[in-house]
Parts: structure tokens; sequence; C-alpha cells
């Protein structure tokens, strides 16, 4: 099994980053590590590369950082991506934020920073992932106007998106929300298994331990989402196990 979606080059992990893989490696194939913001590629590269075979890295900008990453970073950035480019599995996160970016000038921005990041992702033959708060119809318009649908759909939550997920083959990944949300069960039993993958945005999304605080989060946490997956289309665990692991290796071309 393969966690598609966690942060492994974050803070939270730096005191026992080696030991937490360590413990990874006993129980899952393979994670995908995204470095989302231009300070972190290098650190999150450095990563993938101490655990190559294991650690898979995507690249990109998370567009609720666009506004404090220059135009000459960004460009660095994406060139620091070409050139490592057989070192990288997705370009990502990208796509719209609309929660934390009000203004309708940076909403435009951040609109034409997606289609550039498509353009640029469809130049390396890379896939993207997906990330669309607050902003799920737009982001879906842009990706039918530019035409790539290798596409990830990040913590995917969007029930009046499925019949486009459908059309257009996208693969969807489910994370910690499952647990808690009955419109994301229904999702999951309508989409066929063969475009679902499992993520848990970790370090995020960990729950809270029983004083109420809040807990780190793992890779390790995709398996109680594969056990709803499972529940959810009434198959058996380990159907959704090694699909969703199938799924994983031929979307980011992986372990070929």
């Amino acid at each position: 099994m393969i966690d598609t979606h966690c942060h492994l080059e974050q803070k939270d992990y730096d005191k026992d980053r080696d030991v937490v893989v360590a413990e990874l490696r006993q129980k899952l194939k393979a994670v995908v590590s995204n470095a989302t913001h231009a300070k972190d590629f290098d650190k999150g590269l450095e990563i993938a590369r101490a655990h190559r075979g294991f650690v898979f890295l995507a690249a990109g900008i998370h567009p609720e950082y666009i506004e404090e990453i220059s135009e000459v970073q960004r460009a660095e950035l994406f060139e620091k991506i070409k050139t490592h480019k057989n070192e990288i599995v997705a370009i990502g996160e990208t796509g719209l934020d609309f929660y934390w970016t009000k203004t309708s000038e940076w909403r435009e921005k951040q609109k034409q920073y997606f289609k550039n990041d498509l353009a640029f992702a469809r130049n390396l033959d890379k896939p993207v992932t997906v990330h669309a708060r607050d902003a799920s119809a737009e982001t879906a318009q842009i990706l039918e106007e530019v035409g790539y649908h290798r596409v990830q759909w990040h913590l995917f939550h969007y029930k009046e998106l499925v019949p486009l997920v459908l059309k257009h083959g996208w693969m969807i990944s489910v994370g910690p929300m499952l647990l808690t949300s009955k419109t994301l069960k229904k999702i999951v039993r309508d989409v066929p298994l063969n475009q679902i993958m499992l993520e848990t945005d970790s370090p995020w999304w960990g729950g809270r331990d029983i004083t109420g605080a809040s807990q780190r989060g793992t890779p390790l946490n995709i398996v109680p989402v594969a056990e709803k997956i499972a529940e959810a289309k009434g198959v058996p665990f380990e159907e959704v196990w090694a699909a969703c692991g199938e799924n994983a290796t031929r979307f980011f071309d992986i372990h070929r």
C-alpha cells in the first residue's frame, strides 16, 4: 500500500524522521511526499534521496503560498524541478484555494498559475496533484479547458464532481476525512475502485488524543481509511489495499 500524499519535509518530523520512515517501511510499499513551497524543495529532495525507492517526491507551489513567493523564486523552483525531473513523480500541489485567498486579483493569479503548472506538467510528462479548497467548480473548469487529465484530486470530497471524475478518468485520493464524513462515504461507494488512491496529508489529520490535543499524523493512517472504503463498497479490505496500491504505482509510475 502507498500513501500518495504526505509531507515528510515538515518540521513535525525533524526529530525522528528516520525512525518514522523505518517503521513505515515495515508496513507500506511507498509514500509520496509533497514539497509545496519553494523553500521546501531541497529538503524534500534530500529526504527522497535518503530513502530512495521508498519515499518519492512530488513538488510544486501550493496555491495558498503564491502571494509570498516572488517570480524569481518561482522560476528558480521550476528550473530545479526540470533539472531533477527524473527524481520527481508529480507536480503539486497545484490548483486553487479560495478559502485563504479572498481578493479577486489573487484568485485570478491562482488560476493563471494553475494553468501554467498544468502546461509545465504536460511538458515534463508528469501527473499533477490538485488542491481545490472552496474552488472545486473553478478547478474542474480549468482542467477541462486545458484538457490535461493526469490528475490526482487531493482530499477529494466533492459529490457534485463525481460525474466529471467518471467522465475524465481523474484519480481521487481519499484521506482521514472519510472516517467521519457520510458524504465522502457515498462518494467512494460510487467511484470505481480503479480510480481511488489513499492519502493521509500527514503530519496533519492525525486526530486528537484523550486530552483533546491534536496528534501528529503519519502515513500509517491510510489503514483505517482503506478499511472504511472496504466497508462502503462491501468488498474485502485486502481488495482495497491491493487495488489502491496498484493504482498509485501506475499513476505515479513507480516501481516499474
